[in-house]
């Protein structure tokens, strides 16, 4: 199951993981590097809407993304960002926050924002291509039940 949100996010292309209740994509803009957007798949509007059985299931979401941002990223801290101003589903976007610059495929990603709030105007747009394929190198990764 999936809703208007998750597409607006590219999936399936950008799916790193799920739970059974949350998808796990690559945010193609990238304000730090591994950003990542948690949707939960229910087509609740509110936060207060989603089912208990999503609020449970939230702890493993947060858990597995954090095991494989710790070791793809080396995060210092994580931000949760719930801002849904324009898709309308519960979702989070998630900033792993760190000092200096981490590199993939050849692009050096600095946290312009450390050590204050996320810049996410600085963000670096990867495109379809690229945000498909850092999902699928974050899924090797992607911690199995």
């Amino acid at each position: 199951m999936t809703n208007a949100t998750a597409l607006s996010f590219g999936f399936p292309d950008t799916k790193v993981g799920e739970t059974a209740s949350w998808l796990v994509l690559v945010r193609q803009k990238q304000p730090t590097f591994g950003s990542l957007v948690l949707v939960c798949k229910e087509e609740a509007k509110a936060f207060s809407d989603i089912s208990a059985a999503a609020f449970a299931d939230l702890q493993a979401a947060v858990t597995a993304i954090e095991a494989l941002l710790r070791k793809a990223v080396g995060y210092e801290k994580i931000n949760y960002l719930m801002l849904m101003m324009v898709d309308p589903h519960v979702h989070f976007h998630v900033i792993p926050r760190y000092d200096g610059a981490r590199s993939y495929d050849g692009q050096a990603f600095a946290d312009a924002g450390w050590p204050g709030p996320p810049a996410l105007a600085e963000a670096t747009d990867l495109g379809a291509h690229r945000a498909a394929k850092l999902a699928k190198t974050l899924q090797r990764d992607w911690p199995q039940a």
